[in-house]
């Protein structure tokens, strides 16, 4: 057993290495997130990253999200994500353009994930995040629950 958990933990350390690729392919909010101005809502996003540094990743993003009233959002962003522990770990702060009809904001967030390796290259990756809305926090601020799957390459 505990070798398979160093097996697992040096796959995911070699994979946060300087100068590797990552992307990203994301549901979020499927009925798992809050904010007052709507219900239901349903997400994708796509995110792209390259490392950096060892642990740094820089990463772009966009997104399109269904909300309950017929509204649709597109989304543009761009974040900086840290692997907290070798293990798969995260923190990521982004910072996101939202464009919908009748409201257009900017909104910075922050998320804390983890990173599963499946294999030494793929990943399931669910996260916690928090999207702040300066113009309208009553109504556009959001917390919510996503799980993603990476690709490290």
């Amino acid at each position: 057993m505990a070798f398979m958990l160093l097996t697992t933990t040096v796959a995911a350390n070699a994979q946060f290495e300087s100068g590797k690729k990552y992307f990203e392919g994301a549901l979020n909010s499927i009925g798992a997130s809050f904010n007052g101005a709507e219900e239901f809502k349903f997400g994708a996003e796509i995110k792209c990253g390259y490392f950096i540094s060892d642990c740094w990743m820089l990463n772009a993003h966009a997104g399109y999200t269904h909300r309950d009233r017929s509204i649709n959002r597109c989304t543009l962003g761009l974040g900086t994500r840290y692997y907290l522990l070798q293990n798969g770990v995260y923190a990521e702060f982004n910072v996101n353009g939202i464009f919908e009809p009748h409201h257009n904001d900017i909104m910075p967030g922050v998320e804390l994930g983890y990173a599963y390796f499946i294999n030494d290259k793929i990943t399931i990756e669910p996260a916690v995040y928090y999207d702040q809305s300066f113009s309208d926090h009553k109504n556009y601020s959001t917390v919510g629950l996503k799980i993603g799957f990476g690709l490290y390459f």
